[in-house]
């Protein structure tokens, strides 16, 4: 279970390099606020595309050894980007990047629908999310001073090798899981539901958009926040990397304490449909709140916007992962998550550059905070007007369902 939270606490430190080192890199390159976006995007163009065969492959070979090749690959992506120059040279390594990260998702699902009962997975995913939106704070903070005394360069490369530390414990537990994933496979059917089988659930396509809606307002922060308090809110690039980070800590800390409330509610009795479904419609229509605050408020309004964010979206991380760990049970959730997450992310190639575009077209970041509430909007109909109440979806029973219909 650490090891697990360890790994997507290390994919989102080394995702966020860049946009902390954006204000740097950006003077550095002589880069437009477009080209800034471009790089942005450009992670999500590979990471998006690869989600759905990777949760397919980790069902089918393995999730841990998938999980193993990902980090090699995005820990040597991150290094290589300390040593790029030419614009087109850090497009080609954030794709690698996008490539070796989507790994991270599909498989640390999957190997928690396997192993913990629903009423302890919102523990599970409140500490696997503690870790994952803590990576954003102490990699903005680390990273910042880094690059404040040795040059942006210096983050991608010691963030890029310590990353290959992790895979010495994770051997150990390679070893003793092939018991395990034996065990496994004498239980459930090899291949669980067939993939049309699950394309054709509404619930899915519940929560994928549920999760691009997200995603939308979250890759627009992380891509933006630095930049969005140097340029615009006047900090300085130490005060930037304090107040990001910090936010980030509050989001952390509100993703393990939502988990074990909403755990602590279900075993007295609580519905999971209910908690969960409570906290995702707080979350987005606070979010909503959030981005008006940071469009026309005073810097203080304006901050308590960032931390009010950054809270309510660690509350409902929990809940993004639960729910299809819930839904789709130890037979579905590789590539249910590898689904979701194909669709959820693809708000990564568009925040990131159309943010970059509108800043360049406008000269502030007004519209684009109003665009990130909109797409907020669009949560509230994933997680609650498409999903069912949230139980294991039956799987044996809507594949006869789906024979019997006339062709």
């Amino acid at each position: 279970m650490l090891l697990l939270a360890a790994v997507l606490f290390i994919n989102y430190v080394d995702r966020g390099v860049l946009p902390t080192a954006a204000p740097l890199l950006q003077t550095a390159l002589h880069l437009s606020y477009t080209q800034l976006g471009m790089l942005g995007s450009a992670f999500f163009w590979t990471y998006s595309l690869v989600q759905v065969p990777v949760g397919w492959i980790a069902e089918r070979y393995g999730a841990e050894r998938v999980l193993t090749a990902g980090l090699v690959v995005w820990a040597c992506a991150t290094m290589l980007l300390g040593l790029a120059s030419a614009f087109w040279v850090l497009i080609a390594l954030r794709m690698l990047l996008g490539v070796g990260e989507s790994t991270g998702f599909p498989s640390v699902s999957k190997l928690l629908a396997g192993a913990v009962p629903t009423a302890s997975l919102g523990t599970a995913n409140g500490i696997v999310g503690f870790a994952y939106t803590l990576g954003p704070a102490v990699g903005t903070l680390a990273g910042g001073l880094l690059m404040v005394r040795f040059g942006w360069r210096s983050a991608f490369l010691v963030f890029g090798a310590a990353s290959l530390l992790w895979l010495w414990p994770w051997s150990r537990v390679l070893r003793t899981r092939a018991a395990a994933r034996a065990a496994e496979s004498a239980a459930l059917p090899l291949h669980g539901p067939p993939m049309r089988l699950l394309l054709r659930s509404r619930a899915l396509w519940g929560t994928a958009l549920g999760l691009f809606s997200s995603n939308y307002v979250f890759y627009f922060m992380m891509s933006w926040l630095p930049v969005y308090l140097v340029r615009e809110r006047g900090f300085s690039q130490t005060e930037m990397a304090t107040l990001a980070s910090a936010s980030y800590a509050v989001m952390a800390g509100c993703a393990v304490l939502a988990g074990w409330l909403v755990d602590r509610y279900i075993r007295r009795g609580g519905s999971p449909n209910f908690g969960y479904k409570a906290i995702m419609a707080v979350a987005h229509g606070g979010a909503v709140l959030s981005m008006l605050a940071m469009a026309y408020g005073s810097q203080p309004l304006a901050l308590l916007g960032i931390f009010f964010y950054q809270a309510i979206t660690g509350a409902a991380s929990p809940g993004v992962y639960a729910i299809p760990e819930i839904l789709g049970g130890a037979q579905a959730t590789g590539r249910w998550v590898g689904i979701q997450n194909s669709v959820g992310n693809l708000p990564g190639v568009v925040a990131p550059w159309l943010t970059g575009f509108i800043i360049d077209a406008t000269g502030q970041f007004t519209l684009a905070f109003l665009v990130a509430a909109v797409v907020s909007l669009l949560g509230l109909v994933g997680w609650l007007l498409m999903l069912p109440p949230l139980e294991e979806l039956d799987w044996d029973a809507r594949a006869l369902a789906a024979a019997q219909q006339p062709v």
